[in-house]
């Protein structure tokens, strides 16, 4: 279970609690640390997230920082979620049982335990599964708002990728990765040059404290103020088309450890180190050349019939009947039925897992059993294998999600700002 429990503490560090609860005269029944427009933010919600932090810190084995500085810390990310989901209510954003259950089976999956298991894995870190639930309802609620705001908004024109694949960034050396941390200290949407100067001698002392060899990771958890302050500040792994605009030049001149000059944007300032480089080498993938027939659950055939009538088509085929021609007549995938079900050379990665498990078992010339994907049924027909240098087409397909994603978290960084700035907040500790 230990998988199960950096999952789940994950997630319930992101979600945070949920919810204040009133008496009937519409009094608040708990301690309030914040007020945040017509909400707020209770005392035990804060005292839940700084133990999740707490917890969440201990096992990087990162050293937590002054209680006063972590609650600041926890305190503003509390606040910050408190007027997203304000946002979301006044949107009518609202999250269904379904899309919750749905959620609730994918953590199940990826922590490798059964559905109906799943209270019993959550009571085992201490963790009550109807809060988790909402918890979890909640953060589905923040992830649909930014789709809508940000991600919806962002357009990632072709030309900007074939630009990127032309520059000096192409290349061999465009598959090599960046782990990059960085410290933010914000500065306001129309910050005074007194606010600047300010932040950047608040940065400018940070950086030299990192020089002087303090550990990185407890001054971002401590002073940053970026999304992943409490990770660190740790970016993770990434290729450099994907780090921030403004810190490319600045990254690409460092060795492995180094620390760059300060670095501003509009977001605030920035301390930003290079931790470790990998990769570079060309890319080479296993493809199958492959041919399927895909029906479809429907009002009138449900998933047993889908899979019988699927059945009945192999035997068809096995009895000599052509495959392209039953792929043309019956075949629900509109990408391949007229081509008499031919997807080419793909690679199993590319696959739903489910069908690219079914086809790894096949031989020869083999019409599979019926295969079920989160398509439907399947029968397919791999004929030829072969390792290939997909250096550049995965180079392109990673350099259009690098930049689009890019473009996400810039704005996602300006949009907060912009909630911040237009939300009344009172702190009352």
């Amino acid at each position: 279970m230990r998988c199960c429990a950096m999952v789940l503490v994950c997630l319930a560090v992101v979600a945070g609690p949920v919810g204040a609860q009133l008496s009937d005269d519409g009094e608040f029944l708990e301690g309030i640390v914040a007020v945040v427009n017509d909400g707020v933010v209770l005392t035990s919600e804060l005292d839940q997230e700084l133990a999740g932090v707490r917890a969440n810190i201990r096992a990087q084995g990162l050293r937590s920082p002054p209680s006063a500085v972590l609650e600041s810390q926890v305190l503003e990310r509390l606040v910050l979620r408190e007027i997203q989901l304000q946002r979301a209510q006044r949107l009518g954003i609202e999250i269904s049982d379904e899309q919750v259950n749905r959620a609730l089976g994918f953590v199940a999956q990826q922590n490798g335990v059964e559905l109906s298991d799943l209270p019993d894995a959550l009571a085992d870190q201490g963790i009550e599964y109807a809060r988790y639930r909402e918890e979890l309802r909640a953060q589905i609620e923040l992830d649909t708002l930014r789709q809508r705001d940000v991600v919806a908004r962002v357009y990632l024109n072709p030309r900007e990728v074939d630009d990127f694949l032309r520059g000096a960034e192409a290349g061999e050396e465009a598959n090599r990765e960046y782990m990059v941390s960085h410290i933010l200290i914000g500065t306001p949407l129309n910050a005074t040059a007194g606010q600047r100067d300010a932040a950047r001698e608040r940065a400018e002392r940070l950086r030299e404290r990192v020089l002087e060899g303090e550990n990185f990771a407890e001054l971002a958890i401590a002073y940053s103020e970026a999304q992943n302050a409490l990770q660190g500040g740790s970016l993770g792994w990434r290729k450099r088309n994907a780090l921030p605009t403004a810190f490319v030049a600045h990254v690409l001149q460092l060795e492995p450890g180094g620390v760059a000059e300060l670095i501003t944007t509009g977001s605030g300032v920035h301390v930003v180190r290079l931790d470790e480089t990998r990769g570079g080498d060309p890319i080479i993938q296993e493809q199958w050349e492959l041919r399927h027939i895909l029906l479809q659950p429907n009002e009138i055939r449900d998933d047993d019939a889908t899979r019988g009538e699927i059945a009945e088509i192999r035997e068809q085929i096995l009895a000599g009947e052509s495959f392209g021609a039953l792929a043309r007549a019956y075949s629900a995938d509109p990408g391949s039925a007229g081509e008499g079900g031919m997807l080419g050379w793909v690679s199993p990665e590319d696959l739903d897992p489910a069908f690219a498990a079914g086809v790894a078992e096949l031989e020869g010339d083999e019409i599979s059993e019926p295969i079920r994907s989160s398509f439907g049924w399947h029968i397919a027909q791999r004929s030829g294998n072969r390792m290939q240098d997909v250096s550049e087409d995965v180079r392109r397909q990673r350099a259009a999600l690098a930049l689009r994603e890019r473009k996400v978290q810039e704005e996602t960084q300006l949009w907060l700002q912009r909630l911040r700035a237009e939300a009344f907040v009172e702190y009352k500790k």
